[in-house]
Order: structure tokens, then sequence, then C-alpha cells
């Protein structure tokens, strides 16, 4: 090739660069008010505290379980209507029925939390406190924040091991599908159906490579909230309603049971990591 055909070429590549680079500004500056149409729609209807459900369910059962749930505002319950509607409240609740045994539950799920903030909320727990099981229920906050899916993967297993030091059983609900979100306009909304669930992939492979189960919520529960979204969701057509809850609460039960030791058999979409 001659050198007048390289600088042809050269020419011809940045016209295309700047075509290129034109059309990234161009869907940066659509996604970035699209954003700020979903905050309008989503708002803020529902406050930062989520009904605190903490307590000895069933206590005349006796011998109580203690479980604890950490994450973020679908771990503690943001959007229910009572305590016992909350996701603790709800796996509370059926953990007691199904074992025979009280449950003490202790949320230290916060409102709004990264996976980032799950070594503060382990930290927050009382150094003498031995949880039979935890229940962790994060990720969303990192896809809309644009954490690196590295970063939040490294919190989530230093959280995965602590818990495990204090002799707890751990199940991770994975990310659920952002998609599911109606007041978030296409394309943003697909964009964060694609980054949630590859949050949640590579949620479920951590938590089984560190000896946790998984629960893909995506999976289990996920069809519910895209085909019943007036009656799975709250208020804020984000956070989950009471029957958001009660349905999050009895696909992730399953799970819960198994670390426990009361079941055996799981169904579709919950994952036990590999013996040995």
């Amino acid at each position: 090739m001659r050198t007048r055909d390289w600088a042809r070429l050269g020419i011809g590549a940045g016209a295309i660069g700047a075509v290129a680079g034109g059309a990234a500004y161009g869907m940066k500056e659509v996604l970035t008010r699209q954003a700020a149409i979903a905050r309008s729609r989503i708002g803020d209807p529902l406050g930062h505290v989520a009904p605190s459900a903490d307590k000895v369910w069933k206590k005349r059962y006796g011998e109580p379980i203690d479980l604890v749930m950490l994450g973020d505002s679908i771990a503690a319950g943001l959007g229910a209507d009572h305590p016992r509607h909350t996701l603790g409240g709800g796996l509370a609740r059926r953990v007691a029925k199904r074992t025979g045994r009280s449950v003490r539950l202790r949320t230290a799920a916060i409102v709004g939390s990264e996976s980032s903030v799950l070594a503060k909320q382990i930290v927050g727990l009382p150094s003498t406190y031995r949880p039979h099981v935890a229940v962790i229920v994060v990720g969303g906050n990192d896809v809309t924040h644009r954490i690196p899916t590295v970063d939040s993967i490294r919190h989530l297993t230093e959280a995965i091991t602590a818990l495990q030091e204090r002799g707890a059983e751990v199940v991770v609900g994975t990310c659920p599908d952002l998609g599911a979100l109606r007041p978030v306009p296409q394309p943003l909304r697909a964009l964060g159906s694609r980054a949630s669930r590859q949050l949640a992939a590579a949620q479920r492979e951590a938590a089984l490579s560190h000896g946790a189960r998984a629960v893909s919520l995506a999976t289990v529960v996920g069809p519910f909230f895209i085909t019943n979204p007036d009656e799975m969701f709250s208020l804020d057509r984000f956070h989950p309603s009471t029957h958001g809850y009660k349905r999050t609460a009895r696909a992730m039960l399953p799970s819960v049971l198994a670390a426990l030791g009361y079941a055996d058999d799981l169904p579709f979409g919950h994952h036990a990591p590999a013996v040995g």
C-alpha cells in the first residue's frame, strides 16, 4: 500500500472514530436523561426505614434458631406494610413453622447498601453473636451505581467468609433482574437487566466456590415481578410490596431450610456448593 493510501485510510479511520465517538456521546446523553426520568418516576414515597421485624418469632416453640439478614433494602424489607411481611419476618415465620423451633431474627441490612457495606453490617454485630444462618441479598445498588463486578464480588466473598467464621451457614439471594422495573425507560432498562444478570451469575459462582448457598432471584421470583408488577411492587414501583416479599420469602425458604439441615431436595433456581 502506497503512502497516500495509508494517509487516506487514516483520514477514513479518523472520520469513523469521530462518528462513533459522537454516537457514544449521544447514547450517554440519552441514558443520563432516562436515569433522571426513572428517578423522578420512582421518587421516595417509602422513606429509608423499613419496618423492624427483629424479635423471637414463635417464641413458644423454644430452642431458637438465630437468623440474620444482611444486604440492601430488600433484605431490610423496605416496602412491606408490616414487620411480619418483610423478607426477614416472612422467612422467620416460615422457618419456625417448618422446623418447630422459634426463630430469633436480627436485621443488619441497611437501606441503600452496596456490597461494600456488608463489612460494616457484620462488624456492627455483637462480637459474641453466632447466627445459625445468614441471608444476604445485595447487588441492585451496585448495578445502579455502576460498581465494577470484581469489586462487588470481593466484598461479597469477604462477607461470606466473615459470617462462616462466626459459625453461620450462608444463603445468598443473587441480584434481582432490574429489567422488571417498569419506571425505567428503554434502553436503560435493558442495560440494567443485562448488568444485573451478569452480577447475579458472578454472585452465584462466588457463593458456591466459598461454601455458601445461592438462590437465583431472577429465576425463582423474577417472572412474577414481570407479569404482575402492580401486585408485586410497592408504591415506588421499585421495591417489593407485601405480596412481593411473601413470594420472595417463600421462594428462598428451601435453601434456608437446607442450610439448617431441614431439607435435602432443592427446586430449580437453588444452588448448593459441591461437597468435598
